[in-house]
């Protein structure tokens, strides 16, 4: 390229620089090719002083403004094939890991024995995550209002409302608007709140729910002056009542009295697995420990040292002050109940369920499990179906293997009279039997 411009420019010096001469002709004589005045001219003119001028203008901009070199072009396509190819190697490499890691999930999902911790909500039957839970309630209750205003705002202020307290005081305020109504239907001032009242303010407005309550009993928001000011405020105003709307709202509000918040239910997750040698072998996922992922590492390493602690001479209460340290790690505890048959039935649990809770599962997916039976933690102690004891307690944290066994009396009994006591699973559960990994 740059041997091109300067053969442009060699090319314009030697056409302006006019006609050329011999070395032997004096430089007096008459230019070559030139005749008399008077005759005709037949060589090319040369370049005018404007020519000139242009072309040296046009000169002086390509010499400022050259083109990039050739290969400096070159140089900046292989830069960016190369940023290309580096970019699409670490896209791949970026799959391959995302691959590897989703591949490692899936394995280790596959190994678990239960792939995680899952409730159900009682309003729509939905199976949720820990993380989906809160939100997926929370819509439901709010979607309810469309069929049951009344119903879907206690739902709302027991539910939404954290604090204990402040809903107590909301609603002990509430029934006591309804008391004075009652109490007094005719008087407007029971049926006027004032929404900038300070009682209402700071025990009332700042409850969700309360207002959505109050307007499913017939309050209606209205701006009404206020004797002494310029402008009016904002009440929530009931219309006159009749007798058998008064005890409506009665009706009302025993049962934002009577309200509970809508909690998940854990989802058990009952399974049936056939006899196994690995039935005492359990890998948990993280959501069954009261810990972070760093917490976790720290806990092994504990375990390991707990061997040669053990060794050490310790009174009866140092050790259960750390049992009972060691307890409060868990949320969640995974039990088996290895039946008479040989085969295994498995359920979640939290960690603080009483012990006729557990009870009351195994008896729910056994075909007779409606006779006496019993139940064998392990170390070969029997529980109680009367006690009520945490599963933690128990030290049936956070996973367990215990014994089933029918009461030995009752069978004695049903042995004698002929029949025999099957031990089968209910048929949801026996359908859906399989081998423990």
């Amino acid at each position: 390229m740059k041997k091109l411009f300067d053969d442009i420019k060699k090319d314009i010096k030697f056409k302006s620089a006019g006609p050329g001469k011999k070395l032997t002709e004096d430089s007096s004589a008459p230019e070559r090719g030139q005749r008399s005045s008077g005759g005709k001219q037949h060589h090319r003119d040369a370049p005018s002083e404007g020519s000139q001028r242009a072309g040296a203008a046009a000169l002086a901009r390509v010499e400022q403004h050259q083109r990039p070199k050739v290969h400096t072009s070159q140089d900046a396509i292989r830069n960016q094939v190369k940023r290309e190819l580096e970019a699409e190697a670490a896209a791949v490499a970026g799959k391959d890991k995302a691959a590897t890691a989703e591949g490692t999930d899936v394995a280790t999902k596959e190994c678990l024995s239960v792939s995680g911790v899952y409730f159900t909500c009682p309003l729509t039957g939905a199976t949720l995550t820990k993380s989906q839970r809160d939100a997926h309630i929370k819509e439901a209750i709010l979607m309810r209002f469309e069929e049951d205003d009344m119903e879907a705002s206690v739902m709302m202020i027991h539910t939404f409302n954290k604090d204990k307290e402040k809903v107590k005081a909301a609603v002990d305020i509430i029934s006591k608007y309804v008391e004075n109504i009652c109490k007094n239907p005719s008087e407007e001032k029971y049926r006027k709140l004032k929404l900038s009242n300070k009682v209402f303010q700071d025990k009332v407005r700042c409850v969700e729910g309360s207002r959505e309550f109050l307007q499913a009993l017939g309050f209606i928001s209205m701006m009404l002056p206020v004797d002494g000011q310029e402008e009016e405020e904002e009440f929530l105003v009931l219309p006159e009542q009749s007798p058998d709307a008064l005890e409506l709202m009665k009706e009302r509000r025993d049962r934002l009295q009577r309200g509970e918040p809508v909690r998940a239910r854990l989802d058990r997750q009952a399974q049936a697995f056939r006899a196994s040698d690995n039935a005492t072998r359990f890998e948990l996922p993280p959501e069954f420990y009261n810990l972070s992922a760093e917490e976790l590492k720290k806990e092994q390493q504990q375990r390991s040292d707990l061997v040669e602690k053990n060794a050490m001479l310790r009174t009866k209460a140092m050790r259960e002050r750390d049992e009972q340290r060691e307890r409060r790690k868990y949320n969640y505890t995974l039990l088996r109940i290895r039946l008479p048959d040989g085969n295994l039935l498995q359920g979640t649990f939290y960690a603080w369920d009483r012990l006729p809770v557990l009870f009351s599962f195994v008896r729910d997916s056994l075909v007779d499990g409606w006779q006496p039976f019993e139940l064998i933690a392990p170390g070969g102690h029997k529980l109680q179906e009367s006690d009520e004891v945490a599963l933690a307690e128990c030290n049936l944290v956070p996973a367990a293997l215990l014994s089933f066994a029918w009461d030995a009396a009752v069978q004695a009994d049903i042995a004698a009279a002929g029949s025999q006591t099957s031990t089968l699973l209910k048929p949801e559960l026996q359908e859906t039997i399989r081998n423990l990994s």
